[in-house]
């Protein structure tokens, strides 16, 4: 056999041999495309799981949760305390107990009790005034939310909501008037802020969960008070006010 067509024998195996090569090259890109079309394809049907797995969810904390809370209503209640507590500052000022005296003198008075008890009414309608503010106020706001989102106001979770939020807060509020009694006034504020920390905590399991965080942090803030016996009045606008307006002010950008 001459040179040329051993030549051409071999120009043919190689032309051969590339056109294996360009066929595996298209079988393997062909797979890789159908493999990518039914990851794609699974991608997209795990999203809708997803989606309808999340769309359960949010029909079930609408049945099970109350979601009609408005956390502008945390924002004025805080406002409320903050005022109530800086006229009481003003009042206890006045009566020479937030002077520049030191911490056993504001001790001794807080613990004896003589001089509050000449303002102790006025010091409850104080409370009793902020208090009644913040409920109207969060009953206004809740009101309107629930008409904006068409969700119920009272039902079922309403009523379970109220149960275990008011039963802390029914105990510790005689708890308070015991201690008033007996002219323990230094530790009023700490107990306030401890059970009502207890009454948002057990709230929370039937409205949004965040709550619970300012329970605890409530919670937190009345144990420590105790250890500051005659700076309880502080305590108690940082709980009550502050808290309450940073709390109120996430909730509203959070559930708005």
């Amino acid at each position: 056999m001459s040179f040329d067509k051993y030549r051409q024998i071999l120009n043919i195996e190689i032309s051969f041999f590339d056109l294996i090569k360009i066929i595996l090259k298209i079988f393997c890109q062909l797979k890789l495309n159908n493999n990518f079309a039914i990851q794609s394809s699974f991608s997209m049907e795990n999203k809708n799981y997803q989606e309808d797995l999340l769309h359960i969810r949010q029909m079930m904390e609408k049945s099970s949760r109350f979601i009609s809370l408005n956390g502008l209503s945390g924002v004025f209640a805080g406002i409320y305390a903050l005022i109530g507590a800086s006229y009481v500052y003003w009042l206890l000022s006045g009566l020479g107990i937030y002077d520049q005296n030191s911490v056993k003198r504001v001790e001794d008075l807080y613990r004896k009790s003589f001089v509050l008890q000449e303002i102790v009414g006025e010091l409850l309608s104080v409370a009793i005034l902020v208090l009644v503010a913040a409920v109207i106020t969060a009953i206004v706001l809740t009101i309107r939310k629930s008409k904006k989102n068409k969700l119920k106001i009272w039902d079922k979770t309403t009523k379970r909501l109220l149960i275990n939020f008011l039963l802390p807060l029914f105990v510790g509020g005689v708890f308070c008037l015991v201690l008033i009694w007996k002219n323990d006034f230094g530790y009023v504020a700490p107990a306030t802020l401890i059970f009502y920390g207890l009454a948002l905590y057990s709230g929370g399991n039937f409205t949004y969960s965040d709550i619970k965080y300012l329970g605890i942090c409530q919670i937190a803030l009345g144990i420590i008070s105790l250890f500051f016996i005659g700076y309880g009045l502080f305590f108690w606008a940082f709980g009550f006010g502050i808290l309450h307006i940073v709390y109120g002010l996430v909730m509203y950008k959070k559930y708005k």
